[in-house]
């Protein structure tokens, strides 16, 4: 049987040839537009299934468990986190300058004392004295001792310096001190920080534009405004440019610094007879590839390197003191002072030795001995026995020596007087300085103010 004919007349479908039932309704057009895209889910691939959705107990299960999962992650990164490991508590930034004295007190009685291991010696500025020990830094006032703000971290310290108006806390983290941050003196409000590469018993000298951190086959410089690194010298973790330090595979016995300069002793065995000094840019246009300003052997081994200036550096070996041409490293002159091989045995702590400067003498400490050289040319200018190099007070020297504090002229060494102070039986070197009226005194890992 054939199938009935279609056929479109007058907006009706006509079924042979009779009008279909629907009448009112318009007929559709059969069209088809082959160019033209498909509709949204237009795409017929088969029956759809009914719609899932996130309402299951494993569905909840396995949300609940992912919470869980980032909450966990989140508290271990916490409670790892530097942020959760520091404490930081400041005071006011508005200080009162302690005036210095004019005249020396008949006598020094102790004001107060605090533990500060972190600080070789005293650490003080604006009025704040700056202790260290553990992982914590107080800043304390210098006439009470009492605390003004606090910094600690669940590190050990390294070392407590200051620089540019700034505290220096430096700690240990793993294998090397290398959390370094600064702190404002009188508030304890945290500055800039960084990471680097000091070695474990480093000291951090202040250039003037630049802070070297001491190290035996390594060390480094930062610059002041950013602290970024300037210099690496020795043995680099990661070498960038090989064939670029002067002597690899030296060690570093002691340094000194000054403006625009930084000496140290090196002793290259593998290829010097002897130690050798040397005296470097702090900030070559690459940090990695070192400017050398001058170098020379010394002629003698065990040599520490006490003082350097814009035009000399002043090296000891047993029994004299050489100065060199810190620009060409040629020797300029050689003077006796007693100083014997036992106390230059080894490398003084930290690879500093122990000297203070005043307007008139840089005063060294041999050990046994305070000697004041000349800030013209480093020539010796007097020699005293001595507890450590001393500090100045009223215009004069103050040398610290078994129950008293020497008082000498600055020039001519001569003694003055003595100062009577109480060490209640400490017989190990002292570190001096002075804030205002308070003469302070770091007597091992304490620190003694004294008024």
């Amino acid at each position: 049987m054939g199938q009935p004919e279609q056929a479109e007349s007058n907006g009706q479908v006509v079924v042979d040839g009779e009008p279909s039932a629907d009448t009112d309704r318009p007929a559709a057009v059969a069209t088809e537009d082959v160019l033209a895209e498909p509709a949204p889910g237009g795409t017929d691939d088969g029956p759809v299934g009914p719609v899932r959705t996130w309402r299951t107990r494993g569905d909840y299960l396995a949300l609940a468990l992912v919470v869980v999962g980032v909450l966990v992650a989140g508290l271990l990164v916490w409670v790892s986190s530097d942020a959760r490991n520091t404490t930081t508590q400041t005071g006011s930034d508005q200080f009162t300058p302690l005036q210095p004295v004019t005249v020396l007190p008949p006598s020094l009685g102790e004001l107060w004392r605090a533990p500060s291991a972190a600080t070789q010696v005293p650490v003080h500025l604006d009025s704040v004295v700056v202790t260290g020990d553990g992982g914590e830094v107080l800043g304390r006032d210098a006439l009470t001792g009492d605390v003004r703000w606090r910094y600690s971290r669940n590190w050990p310290l390294c070392t407590v310096s200051t620089a540019w108006g700034r505290v220096f806390a430096l700690y240990r983290k793993d294998t090397n001190c290398s959390e370094l941050t600064t702190l404002e003196a009188a508030s304890g409000k945290r500055g800039a920080q960084r990471n680097g590469d000091a070695a474990l018993d480093t000291r951090l000298l202040n250039e003037g534009s630049h802070v070297l951190a001491t190290g035996e086959t390594y060390f480094e410089v930062y610059r002041r405004d950013d602290l970024v690194r300037s210099l690496e010298y020795g043995t680099l973790r990661a070498i960038v440019n090989s064939g670029k330090q002067p002597r690899p595979g030296c060690q570093y016995g002691s340094f000194a610094v000054t403006g625009g300069k930084a000496a140290v002793v090196e002793r290259c065995y593998h290829q010097d007879p002897s130690d050798r000094i040397t005296v470097l840019k702090p900030n070559p246009e690459k940090s990695d590839e070192p400017q050398v300003i001058s170098t020379a052997l010394i002629g003698a081994k065990g040599a520490r390197v006490v003082a350097v200036t814009a035009n000399r550096v002043a090296v000891a070996v047993p029994g004299k003191l050489v100065v060199f041409d810190a620009e060409t490293g040629g020797l300029i002159q050689e003077y006796p002072v007693e100083v014997s091989a036992q106390e230059l045995a080894g490398d003084p702590p930290g690879r500093v030795v122990s000297t203070m400067t005043s307007t008139a003498a840089v005063y060294w400490f041999t050990g046994s001995r305070t000697v004041a050289l000349s800030l013209a040319d480093l020539n010796p200018l007097w020699t005293t026995e001595s507890q450590g190099p001393g500090t100045t007070l009223a215009g004069r020297a103050l040398i610290p020596v078994k129950d008293a504090l020497k008082v000498v002229d600055q020039v001519t060494g001569e003694e003055i007087g003595r100062v009577p102070v109480d060490r209640g039986g400490y017989t190990g070197p002292v570190l001096m300085g002075t804030e205002g009226p308070v003469v302070l005194e770091q007597r091992g890992d304490t620190l003694v103010a004294l008024r």
